[in-house]
């Protein structure tokens, strides 16, 4: 063990050492090489051990983005032949974990846990809560077991995890984030993480989505949350409509044990709902038809939710309004970076707005359901006016620390609201690849626009151009 903290604290030395160099050829460069400016003595480093509470020193990776390929390659293989039993890869993958608290479970009555990666330089901690729908009755939470059982049961979670896009370990990919504490919680309570009901003979299901978060923050303060700085709550899809539930209470927990010094933010990804009146009128026969506020409304009766006290004592009696974004958000305490798709396609599907011109199956309903985990995944490609999401979580990381300290301009050059002047799906060029859902064949831009049944020749009118120009412009991207 030893020889293991000589290597990382001779590892973290040298990271260091590599970046100051950097920093300085970025700045020399920018300058571009005249009347440099004295030179001025970094602050020491310093290295936290268990028992200390220095904050590790925080790496900012923008002075290498030309070449950071290269790079990090070098200082991987470096770090590589540094980490004693160098001929074993080091240890990326989050390791399983049960509740301690065994009456907290899944839908099915299988236990509840989650995923970690302990990173022992950090006081930062992301806990990031899985998407994937819901259910809101006891025939189509049946339907759903029986389709899509990783959601409502434990009883075959793999002992590891491999984390991608927010929750990677590798610096290339997650700038910003990458040697935080790592905590992925798995979606098995079907009630956007709101529940707090044990099995009855007439739910069939338990329903303990709130009390599963909340029983992880008490076990993470047992191994190294209560000397946190910054707790991030993040999750994409109905894990990005838990943030916007839970961010004020987890914040209310911690505080209520002991621990008002942990800074306790919301990162919602992909789950500012709306409750809009469907494009065509359904009957709510099941989560497909089912307008969003009718289900919700059912839905918080099956489940027994809580909602947050601010939000509840502003809509008594009407609670489903927490569910929805723009309800709740003026209630939430604590800091909340958003994340929304402005061509949503759960939102459009559950207004019946169908991206084929055709009801939407039960297959392809799957299909959407399970695109939840991956919107983050993209998210060091996507650009908003130039801008991508680790950039602007980063400016507004900053500004969140420069506010603390009484300096309440943003950042110079570090946006934090950002949003699209896009017209149409997937008109921005740095979006994911399309692929069609029964093929798998890439699609461009006019394919996917012609599968979702939209005229060029009326969209060329509605921009007041002509129509060839607008199938250039779509063609090439612009």
């Amino acid at each position: 063990l030893a020889e293991k903290m000589t290597a990382m604290r001779l590892i973290s030395w040298l990271l260091l050492l590599v970046f100051m160099q950097s920093e300085i050829f970025a700045a020399r460069r920018f300058r571009g090489g005249r009347n440099p400016q004295p030179r001025r003595t970094p602050p020491s480093p310093t290295y936290r051990d268990r028992g200390d509470t220095t904050e590790s020193f925080p790496l900012d990776f923008t002075a290498v983005e030309e070449n950071m390929d290269n790079f990090m390659t070098q200082v991987k293989n470096l770090a590589q032949s540094l980490y004693p039993c160098s001929a074993q890869k080091l240890d990326y993958d989050m390791k399983l974990h049960f509740l301690e608290n065994t009456s907290v479970t899944c839908n099915d009555g299988t236990p509840a846990g989650y995923y970690m990666k302990e990173s022992r330089g950090s006081r930062r901690w992301l806990i990031f809560l899985e998407g994937g729908w819901y259910c809101f009755n006891k025939d189509n939470c049946d339907s759903r077991y029986d389709t899509m059982r990783r959601l409502m049961s434990s009883s075959k979670w793999p002992q590891t995890k491999t984390g991608t896009g927010i929750l990677s370990p590798l610096p290339e990919e997650n700038p910003h984030w990458w040697n935080a504490n790592m905590v992925f919680i798995p979606y098995c309570s079907s009630d956007v993480w709101s529940g707090a009901s044990a099995k009855t003979d007439h739910s069939g299901y338990a329903f303990m989505g709130s009390l599963i978060i909340q029983e992880v923050v008490k076990d993470l303060l047992t191994k190294g949350l209560d000397n946190a700085k910054v707790l991030l709550l993040a999750g994409s899809s109905a894990g990005g409509t838990g943030v916007l539930l839970n961010v004020d209470p987890v914040a209310e927990l911690l505080e209520g044990l002991g621990h008002p010094g942990i800074q306790v933010r919301g990162l919602a990804d992909s789950g500012w709902f709306l409750d809009n009146k469907q494009y065509r009128s359904t009957d709510c026969h099941d989560t497909i038809s089912c307008a969003p506020m009718e289900a919700i409304k059912r839905g918080i009766k099956y489940w027994g939710s809580v909602v947050p006290e601010r939000c509840r004592q502003a809509h008594l009696g009407e609670e489903w309004n927490c569910f929805f974004g723009y309800r709740v958000f003026p209630t939430i305490k604590s800091p909340v970076f958003v994340v929304q798709w402005l061509f949503d396609e759960a939102q459009l599907t559950v207004d019946n707005i169908h991206l084929t011109g055709q009801p939407v199956q039960e297959g392809q309903w799957r299909y959407i359901q399970n695109l939840a985990p991956a919107n983050l995944h993209y998210w060091i490609d996507v650009q908003v006016k130039g801008t991508s999401l680790p950039r602007a979580l980063h400016c507004w990381d900053r500004s969140l620390q420069d506010n603390s300290r009484n300096n309440k301009a943003p950042p110079k050059g570090c946006p934090v609201h950002l949003i699209d002047s896009c017209p149409w799906p997937h008109c921005n060029p740095t979006c994911p690849t399309i692929r069609d859902q029964f093929t798998g064949q890439e699609m461009n831009v006019i394919q996917f626009l012609m599968h979702m049944g939209f005229d060029v020749q009326k969209m060329a009118q509605q921009q007041g151009m002509d129509p060839s120009k607008l199938l250039g412009m779509l063609s090439s991207g612009s």
